[in-house]
């Protein structure tokens, strides 16, 4: 095992131990993607690498890029699986799995990099699919000495970086995810029920004005007057 790899993985153990303080304060650190599940209505540091992880249907998978230290720096987005998922329709033998990828904050990157959006995205794949698995088929994923380095391009470059004299912040600002289509779905959506449009305008079939028995009884209302406008010159003529 590295000596970056034993740091990062006693920086998990500290977050699993909850030996980390919640006000920010100067340390060193990392800057590195990390690897969370969602479970009771909050995010936590896995206890094993995506490899290692096999999510059960309905999971939530997270990938926070950060600068961090003893404090965990989660995906600032909830892991809501009804969101990600439910419009998603299950399929037999398959599973579904919700994956939430947050880059994180301009003041995280490295050399000025822009951060892209953070995204939500239902993923439907084998039952036995791990965590990396699920990672892999959204996004493409840059491997450096067992080390998940970069997630669709970001960063470029580097891996898992010491960053001197990091200063955490106790809250991240809550983020909006982008829902991205879902990746691996080969069922097709039930077609919803077209709603009645009252601004349509009346046809034929409608329940509105009669208009056709209007004309049919203008018309022969208009026969009529002609016809007894003749009578009544037939018989002026007849005086």
């Amino acid at each position: 095992m590295t000596a970056k790899r034993l740091v990062l993985t006693l920086l998990t153990g500290f977050l699993l131990a909850g030996t980390v303080t919640t006000t920010a304060q100067a340390e060193d650190g990392y800057r590195f993607w990390g690897y969370f599940q969602y479970s009771g209505g909050q995010w936590a540091f896995a206890q094993k690498g995506s490899e290692g992880v096999v999510p059960a249907d309905g999971s939530v998978e997270g990938w926070r890029y950060a600068v961090g230290g003893a404090k965990p720096r989660v995906p600032r987005a909830a892991g809501d699986f009804a969101t990600i998922c439910g419009a998603t329709p299950t399929e037999t033998g398959k599973k579904r799995v919700a994956l939430v990828i947050d880059p994180g904050t301009p003041a995280d990157s490295a050399s000025g990099e822009a951060p892209p959006p953070a995204t939500g995205t239902c993923v439907v794949t084998d039952l036995k699919a791990t965590g990396a698995k699920i990672l892999a088929a959204v996004k493409p994923v840059r491997i450096e000495k067992g080390l998940t380095c970069g997630i669709g391009g970001y960063p470029a470059t580097g891996c898992g970086d010491p960053v001197k004299n990091i200063t955490v912040p106790a809250t991240d600002e809550p983020v909006k995810l982008e829902i991205g289509p879902a990746v691996g779905s080969t069922a097709t959506p039930t077609a919803a029920a077209v709603p009645t449009n009252s601004n349509q305008a009346p046809t034929s079939s409608d329940s509105g004005t009669p208009w056709t028995g209007i004309i049919i009884a203008a018309f022969v209302v208009l026969l009529l007057a002609g016809g007894g406008l003749a009578l009544s010159r037939r018989r002026s003529g007849q005086h």
